[in-house]
């Protein structure tokens, strides 16, 4: 037998994954952080899991959950959440709402706050930062971006700030040369966020569950987009009810592309696509 083959037969089994070992990791995920799981990402979820068991050296999934369901303020729940969290982003992602944004800013008095509370990797707040920082009158002053997410290494990219220039690509040249510096070396085909356009953003870690929210002041914009979708309906209201509570009149929402809130409450109206004032 060669080595190759030996090495597969001889790789050692994942911890067992039971019966309703899913059902279980489900409900404790929608507990602690709103996200629904559903049925159609079962074999995903169970190989996860077993791999997350088999880095803490235990014999099958239930030991796992049963960890984490005895301790509730184990540094297992970081990973826990970070290991089903999606995110997919890109700079200026559906960029009708980046000229909404910039129209918007031009009509309100400082100072103008904003919350980017699905912020990912950064490339969102980093293109609403570059839209403020080119719309509005000295955004040196009086213009605030609060970025946070529930997945602590998402948030961790972001504070770093360097892309690939691929990821980079759908920024405008104009913007790339004025708000990013091209690595050298072993940096070659990197950039990272310049300091004048990092500075305006204060990156935090947050689950949109947890009843203290880290806003000490009215807020001009929300952008919540494509991430309600992981929630149940009654927990869309509550967050919606909760983000009215926190805007400015006539303060904007931003949603995701497949994200419909016109029914779930009366504390905003629809504006224009996937945006929101309130009412």
């Amino acid at each position: 037998m060669s080595s190759i083959a030996q090495s597969i037969f001889t790789m050692p089994a994942l911890p067992e994954v039971g019966h309703n070992d899913f059902e279980r990791a489900a409900r404790i995920l929608r507990a602690r952080a709103g996200i629904v799981l559903g049925g159609h990402k079962q074999e995903m979820a169970e190989r996860t899991l077993a791999m997350r068991a088999k880095s803490l050296g235990m014999a099958n999934v239930k030991e796992y959950l049963d960890h984490l369901e005895l301790n509730s303020q184990s540094p297992q729940w970081e990973a826990f959440i970070n290991a089903f969290t999606i995110n997919h982003t890109a700079f200026f992602r559906e960029q009708h709402h980046f000229a909404i944004l910039a129209k918007f800013a031009k009509t309100r008095k400082k100072p103008f706050s904003l919350w980017c509370c699905a912020s990912s990797t950064g490339e969102e707040p980093y293109s609403i930062a570059m839209t403020l920082r080119e719309s509005c009158p000295a955004p040196d002053s009086g213009v605030s971006i609060l970025a946070t997410d529930i997945d602590t290494h998402a948030v961790q990219k972001a504070q770093e700030g360097v892309y690939t220039m691929e990821r980079a690509s759908p920024i405008p040249e104009d913007y790339l040369r004025k708000y990013f510096q091209r690595g050298t070396g072993r940096r070659t085909g990197m950039v990272r966020v310049k300091p004048v356009l990092r500075d305006m953003i204060d990156f935090d870690t947050l689950n949109l569950l947890s009843p203290n929210w880290p806003i000490t002041q009215k807020l001009d914009v929300i952008f919540c987009r494509n991430t309600m979708i992981y929630f149940d309906k009654a927990t869309q209201t509550r967050i919606l009810e909760r983000f009215a509570a926190i805007l400015k009149p006539g303060g904007l929402l931003f949603a995701g592309h497949s994200e419909n809130f016109t029914y779930l409450t009366k504390s905003f109206r629809l504006q224009g696509q996937t945006v929101y004032v309130t009412t």
